[in-house]
């Protein structure tokens, strides 16, 4: 990299860490857990949302048939799509963001924020929505989620998001379905 392109991204660092920032000085912990308790209401009139007590289990031809082959090979192969490559990413409508796999609901609009990476990001998530387990995949260890329903895999988290819970659910748009709360 030349020393002229390095010097001219270390003067932009400070413009794109701003927004995140700015996004951390509104929330406090009451705030967030306020948008723990009552997702509910972002859900869209008629959507009866499945629960975490009905664990669903599917075949590996059932889930064939129901996924596309790029939705399949994220949700139950564990692949990654690729970044900036989700319409979900410049969303800005209220809803629920549920699994592509079974309706669960995970996250919702007030949950989302812009992290730069090019996949929908979350700070916070619905309770009771994902179980973790460590991913050694990488050279790294990493904290990868799942859908607490059918187990279809979402993302990782990461302990570099805003405050104050510095979480970022960095979840792939294609196992995502964004459930608008007013459909037009």
């Amino acid at each position: 990299m030349k020393r002229r392109h390095f010097i001219a991204a270390l003067a932009a660092l400070p413009a794109a860490i701003t927004p995140i920032m700015a996004l951390a000085a509104k929330r406090s912990d009451a705030d967030i857990a306020a948008l723990r308790e009552q997702w509910q209401v972002l859900l869209p009139d008629g959507f009866q949302p499945p629960s975490t007590s009905e664990p669903l289990e599917r075949t590996e031809a059932q889930w064939r048939e129901l996924l596309s082959p790029a939705q399949f090979e994220v949700l139950r192969e564990e692949s990654t799509e690729r970044s900036g490559s989700s319409a979900l990413n410049a969303e800005k409508r209220d809803g629920i963001y549920a699994c592509a796999g079974c309706d669960l609901p995970l996250f919702t609009s007030g949950m989302k924020y812009e992290s730069g990476t090019g996949w929908p990001s979350f700070f916070t998530t619905i309770p009771g929505a994902l179980n973790t387990k460590r991913d050694f995949k990488l050279v790294w260890p990493r904290t990868e989620y799942h859908c607490a329903r059918c187990g279809g895999h979402q993302g990782h988290v990461f302990e570099d998001g805003p405050a104050p819970t510095y979480q970022r659910w960095c979840n792939n748009g294609i196992a995502l379905k964004f459930l608008p709360t007013h459909p037009a």
